[in-house]
């Protein structure tokens, strides 16, 4: 009877590490509690590697040694196949970006927390990484225009354009997006405006170009996935993946999505809609960019640059030193080149 509850519980350990590493063949990543835990794979690689050298530990009492194995075999499978995935999204991360031609252009994204974060700072970083569009969920217009103005200051002009919610309350129902006048004129399409067509609770933002050039720009921003609101959560990701049916698109912001809960909203075989993500092409798709309190091999990739088939993203930054400036968040830097 003992060695019978044993292969059974062995089993349903089984079940549950191939669903939780493998959560989009089952067609659980977006329900809870699958959603919220393969959000840190990190930490879910490291915890099946505990588990199964516990268990070889465990393993040393004959009475129960063949049933701590096949646990502890089970859990290393696991662990090297989180580990795997990682490694395939860019394990370690890049340090640096390649340097700027004169066709490229770089797309910076920052939950900046409302107030917590700055203008100067969020200014100070925007030039530095020299970026020509600036994504900024959690920001207000206000806060946005004092980034735009201090960004100006330094030499480099940005236009700011905002989109809100008024029944979110603080600055997380506002997503302000900087564009540089060198991309040409931009103005933000009226369903992101008066909220007719927008992620549910924290608002999106959706620019057009107003000259005919330049690609749609997209600031986006999806509510988290709390319990309260799951639904929510899975309607922002598909109405994101909606957004990116043109070849000429731009994505970057908070999804509060993983790639692993995007699994089945790409189009031939896009990562969402007919959008791949920068970060994974280029190596810094396992870094977590919130949360900034946690290491960031451990933390969840959450923050994206998604670019439809005009552009191909030659480098990407995850900017890990800015882990003390108030934001929950690091920003993510991604250059992109068009493709002829």
């Amino acid at each position: 009877m003992l060695r019978l509850f044993g292969i059974l519980v062995t089993v349903l350990c089984a079940i549950t590490a191939a669903v939780l590493t493998w959560p989009g063949f089952f067609r659980v990543e977006r329900f809870y509690p699958v959603a919220q835990i393969v959000s840190f794979r990190g930490l879910l690689a490291l915890a099946f590697t505990l588990i199964a050298v516990l268990a070889l530990l465990v393993a040393i009492v004959r009475p129960i040694r063949a049933f701590s194995l096949s646990i502890a075999v089970v859990a290393g499978v696991a662990a090297v196949a989180n580990g795997a995935i990682l490694m395939g999204r860019g394990g370690m991360g890049t340090e640096a970006l390649p340097a700027k031609t004169d066709t490229a252009i770089r797309v910076m994204t920052w939950n900046t927390a409302g107030p917590a974060t700055p203008p100067d700072t969020i200014a100070k970083i925007a030039v530095a990484m020299d970026a020509d569009i600036v994504a900024l969920p959690e920001t207000t217009i206000e806060t946005g225009e004092q980034v735009a103005i201090a960004m100006r200051e330094l030499g480099h002009r940005m236009w700011a354009h905002h989109a809100e919610d008024p029944s979110t309350e603080w600055d997380a129902g506002s997503t302000t997006l900087l564009i540089s006048p060198e991309l040409g004129d931009y103005a933000v399409i009226e369903s992101s405006i008066d909220g007719t067509s927008n992620t549910s609770t924290v608002p999106s933002a959706v620019a057009m170009p107003t000259d005919g050039q330049g690609p749609i720009v997209v600031a986006a921003h999806a509510v988290a996935p709390r319990p309260s609101y799951m639904q929510d959560w899975r309607d922002d990701l598909q109405w994101l993946a909606d957004q990116c049916v043109e070849a000429n698109v731009i994505m970057a912001g908070d999804f509060n999505a993983t790639v692993d809960h995007m699994s089945g909203l790409g189009v031939d075989d896009r990562t969402l809609g007919l959008c791949d993500d920068a970060a994974i092409a280029t190596g810094n798709g396992a870094i977590g960019t919130w949360s900034a309190e946690m290491p960031s091999v451990l933390g969840t990739p959450i923050d994206h640059v998604m670019t439809s088939a005009h552009w191909e993203a030659t480098g990407s930054l995850v900017l890990r030193s800015m882990d003390g400036s108030g934001s929950d968040h690091r920003p993510l830097i991604v250059q992109l080149e068009p493709v002829d």
